[in-house]
């Protein structure tokens, strides 16, 4: 294949590596005018960026079935000046998409990363989550995930976006080249290594919580769909899916730089967890993570421990007695250098002087002035000084090899000579050195209003946030009890048999959260699965031991709220209970909650809503009972046709709606009395399961929370019991 490689850095080196042993060609499109590096293994080189017009012929030209452009690990953008980087990163995408539009051949890949998440999510996000990007780098990545996707849709090309989770590598640069590829890298790994050997100690918290992908295994991984022929998806994520925290990194770290290092506990705050769910690739294209977050972090830690002169400056305080002992003892030598240079310069020009005496062609050159100028000028005043008086004294040698020392002391000549002398280089000296503070000022200045404008967009970001929030809040008032009252009041219209169903449909409306899941609690220990309107919602399975979830329970039996403040991944975000005379009857679960929103106040507008919701449950359950007698037939568990029917249209009705899942059983009774049969039949089913009259007096059993696969074990129940069964299809026709 040929594949065309757009921008720089340890990324591109990787794939280029990759497709050679794969037997691909490589074409290189630098985004620089300068050839200022060397990449091998390249079969071609194209030093143009990313806004040149050549960009359409360079397309033409290699015609690739694969383009990749680096996008987020691009190393020609350094981010410094994040809302000017992320302008120039649009328009470089905008530019490589339209000529790829033109040429109209081939797969585009797009390489995005977590960063487009900007909030906190206790699951795992998946491909579906909309992104929420907070910053100008994380916008810009988004937005051109969004341009990306915008011409696959409008003009049905192969475009194929990859998200990688907190990608990271060991860093193989220095100093001189820290600017232009560190953006890409400087994620945790990297930031803890980098301020373990500047300061000796690490920053971590406890409430940071991610996962960290090797750059050997994202570029492994990755291939397997860049060159898959058919995609069943425009966009993965790529994610070892290796849960750890700030501290438990900082720990690995500690251990694999050396003693001397202290972990300061920064856990303040909310929990932060941003964990990309590679779930769907897995699925396609099968994942094996051959470099794991411990071999992974020992590698980076312990190169950047054997390079740390490439890492830390000579004013740092490094890691151990040893690194610091160096420091000091490279900086004396470096204050010291500018001295060596001046009595070596010094050195040449008293030689080049005293050989050019009584020529009639140097009779009028002044090397001395002109040494004292040019260290003016380099060093500044303080070096203007050392020059003057090192060329004051050779001169008065030079000038007592011919004449006496108290005839050079008495011309005046000589003190006007030594007066131009001080006064020329400590003038130029001091220029200099007022320049060089001037433009320290300036960038540190600059320094200052960048981290103020960053600070301000910070805040605009939540103050548009709260802004839209309370807009919702004016024009929905979902916040208010009358409100409230009003949807709720919904559930009066609905049949006994369907209030359950809808309850959860309500609580979506009124919590403004789409992954909620109402348990009916089926005896004293455990609850079953009654709706959910969301895969997630139903995450903990159809049945629930809930008096085993210690945390939660203990709340609940309090008739109290309870909010996941702990991050378990094993209970909902919030859950409240409803109770009636004889004791909990259900229980609200509700998953998908932003973290700003776990606050007090949704608490007792949860628990309100319960409270209204209890009604009309109560009201339902009381009707129901009431009319036992007609709905049953005889003392039986065998619902009459017509009761049965209501209650199958309910649950096929909220099947439809994604509400519950269910399974209609259609029972061959071979002609034997059906309450016998019902009776023997029983036993083989659940609490929450029905059993009635169906059809023209047919036998079915109406199986809650059960799909057709699951379906299958009751039919083998049944089967052991005598009696063959099959879903009935079509129910409401």
């Amino acid at each position: 294949m040929n594949i065309l490689l757009i921008g720089l850095g340890q990324i591109a080196e990787a794939f280029i590596d990759k497709f050679n042993k794969c037997g691909d060609r490589v074409y290189l499109l630098t985004g620089q005018k300068e050839n200022s590096f060397s990449t091998k293994r390249v079969f071609e080189r194209y030093h143009f960026t990313y806004e040149d017009d050549s960009i359409q012929d360079i397309f033409e030209s290699v015609k690739p079935d694969i383009s990749i452009f680096l996008g987020a690990f691009d190393g020609n953008f350094n981010w410094r000046d994040p809302r000017q980087e992320s302008v120039r990163y649009t328009a470089a995408l905008m530019n490589i998409m339209a000529a790829f539009s033109i040429v109209g051949s081939g797969r585009f890949v797009y390489f995005s990363s977590h960063e487009v998440y900007g909030g906190s999510y206790p699951n795992n996000v998946p491909e579906s989550r909309s992104p929420s990007p907070r910053g100008f780098r994380a916008m810009a990545i988004a937005q051109g995930e969004e341009i990306c996707a915008n011409y696959r849709r409008t003009q049905g090309m192969d475009i194929l976006i990859l998200r990688f989770d907190h990608l990271y590598c060991v860093p193989q640069r220095t100093k001189a080249n820290h600017l232009h590829y560190g953006s890409a890298w400087e994620g945790p790994c990297f930031a803890m290594c980098l301020e373990a050997l500047k300061s000796g100690h690490i920053s971590a918290s406890d409430r940071e919580i991610f996962s960290l992908l090797f750059l050997t295994d994202a570029v492994e991984l990755s291939y397997k769909a860049i060159s898959s022929g058919r995609l069943q998806r425009s966009l993965y994520h790529i994610s070892a899916m290796e849960e750890i925290t700030g501290t438990a990194l900082a720990e690995l770290i500690r251990e694999y730089l050396g003693g001397g290092i202290d972990i300061l506990d920064n856990s303040v705050g909310d929990y932060h967890r941003v964990i990309l769910d590679g779930g769907a690739f897995q699925k396609e294209f099968g994942q094996r993570i051959l470099v794991h977050t411990k071999e992974g972090t020992s590698q980076v830690a312990r190169y950047m421990r054997r390079h740390s002169a490439s890492f830390i400056l000579a004013e740092d305080v490094g890691g151990n007695r040893l690194e610091r002992l160096w420091h000091i003892t490279k900086t004396v030598i470096a204050q010291l250098v500018p001295f060596a240079e001046s009595l070596l310069c010094f050195w040449l020009v008293y030689q080049l002087s005293g050989t050019t005496i009584g020529s009639d062609f140097f009779a009028r050159v002044d090397f001395y002035l002109l040494y004292v100028l040019i260290f003016a000028f380099i060093h500044g005043q303080q070096q203007a000084v050392l020059a003057a008086f090192l060329s004051m004294t050779g001169y008065c040698f030079q000038q007592m090899g011919v004449r006496t020392g108290f005839e050079v002391l008495l011309d005046h000549n000589t003190y006007v000579w030594m007066a131009q002398l001080f006064v020329l280089g400590m003038a130029v000296g001091y220029m200099r050195d007022q320049l060089h503070k001037l433009k320290q000022e300036d960038a540190e200045e600059i320094d200052y209003l960048r981290g103020k404008l960053a600070d301000i967009a910070d805040i605009n970001d939540s103050n548009v946030r709260m802004k839209k929030n309370f807009e919702s809040q004016l024009v929905n008032q979902k916040g208010s009890l009358g409100k409230i009252y009003e949807i709720t009041s919904k559930l009066e219209g609905y049949g006994p048999e369907e209030v359950l169903f809808y309850a959860a449909q309500v609580l979506s409306q009124l919590m403004d959260c789409r992954d909620i899941a109402v348990y009916f609690v089926a005896n004293g220990d455990y609850a079953r699965l009654f709706s959910a309107t969301s895969a997630e919602a139903r995450s903990l399975g159809a049945s629930i031991k809930y008096t085993a979830m210690e945390e939660m329970y203990a709340q609940l039996k309090e008739r109290r709220v309870y909010v996941n403040k702990n991050m378990s991944e094993k209970l909902p975000l919030m859950a409240s209970a409803v109770y009636a005379e004889e004791g909990m009857q259900l229980i609200f679960m509700l998953w998908g909650i932003p973290w700003q929103r776990m606050t007090l106040a949704e608490a007792n507008r949860l628990a309100i809503v319960g409270q209204l919701v209890q009604s009309a449950v109560v009201r339902a359950n009381r009707y129901l009972e009431a009319l036992r007698s007609q709905r049953y037939i005889g003392g039986s568990n065998l619902l009459a046709e017509d009761a049965f029917s209501q209650l199958v249209t309910a649950f096929l009705e909220a099947k439809d709606k994604g509400l519950t899942l269910c399974t209609l059983l259609e029972v061959d009774t071979k002609n034997q009395n059906l309450e016998a049969v019902a009776s023997k039949l029983s036993a083989s089913i659940r609490q929450t399961d029905y059993m009635g009259l169906f059809q023209g007096g047919k036998l079915c059993v109406l199986l809650s929370n059960t799909d057709d696969e699951n379906a299958l074990l009751v039919i083998g129940r049944f089967r052991q019991a005598g009696y063959e069964s099959q879903p009935v299809k079509g129910a409401l026709k």
